[in-house]
């Protein structure tokens, strides 16, 4: 799985990139100060680095120039709310390999991190093994092929599944509540009511568990688990 460094100071910033990170099946840290950032960078292993240039204590242009005369080579897209093609410029000859600037569409910035793990071996974003099948209850599922197979017989799931399972997959064993998903599978310009992702989650249980197993729990007053 692709790991990930997020440094931002901007807590909503720093929230939504990290949330929908995860959301694509990133492994995702997070900084919200340069000098936090810099000692990360140096004592772990990262795949990719979003980081953002104005930050309190050092500079996202001044954390590169450290990492890059230490020899790491991880790569780096900066994010910034500058415009002008000089700082554009400055940051590529200190060693970024992307530049984006806010605000910025999170498909855009998605695709720019997909584009550049695809260069440096990660082919996609939920492991090291294009197409994974990750098994899940009696289902076999495919998250990146959206395929999902019981016995070797291919099974009828709709997007909207996929994404949900997918999204409880990535937050396994950690409580999920209603309105978590609403946002992060529905979002903001279409919003069903909880009955709606209760008829989801039925169905999904009636695909993934059985009389023996119980993968999918309704955690009462909360939302809902996936166990595995």
């Amino acid at each position: 799985m692709a790991r990930i460094l997020v440094v931002e100071d901007e807590p909503a910033m720093l929230s939504g990139l990290s949330d929908n990170l995860e959301f694509e099946g990133y492994d995702v840290d997070t900084a919200e100060k340069g000098d936090v950032a810099l000692n990360k960078i140096i004592n772990e292993q990262y795949n990719l680095i979003l980081l953002d240039v104005m930050l309190p204590v050092m500079s996202g242009f001044d954390i590169l120039k450290k990492m890059r005369s230490k020899n790491i080579e991880t790569p780096v897209v900066l994010l910034t709310a500058k415009g002008e093609e000089l700082d554009k410029v400055r940051g590529l000859e200190l060693g970024a390999d992307d530049y984006i600037t806010k605000p910025f569409s999170l498909r855009e910035l998605l695709a720019r991190v997909k584009a550049i793990l695809r260069r440096v071996g990660f082919s996609t974003s939920d492991g090291n093994a294009h197409n994974e099948h990750i098994q899940i209850g009696r289902v076999s599922i495919c998250f990146d092929k959206l395929e999902a197979y019981e016995n070797e017989t291919l099974l009828k799931m709709s997007h909207k599944e996929f994404e949900i399972l997918h999204y409880l997959y990535n937050r396994r064993n950690q409580i999920v509540t209603r309105d978590e998903l609403l946002d992060k599978v529905w979002g903001l310009d279409y919003q069903p009511t909880s009955r709606t992702i209760d008829n989801f989650i039925l169905r999904l249980r009636n695909k993934v568990d059985n009389e023996e197993t119980n993968h999918i729990v309704t955690v009462h007053g909360f939302g809902y688990k996936l166990v595995l």
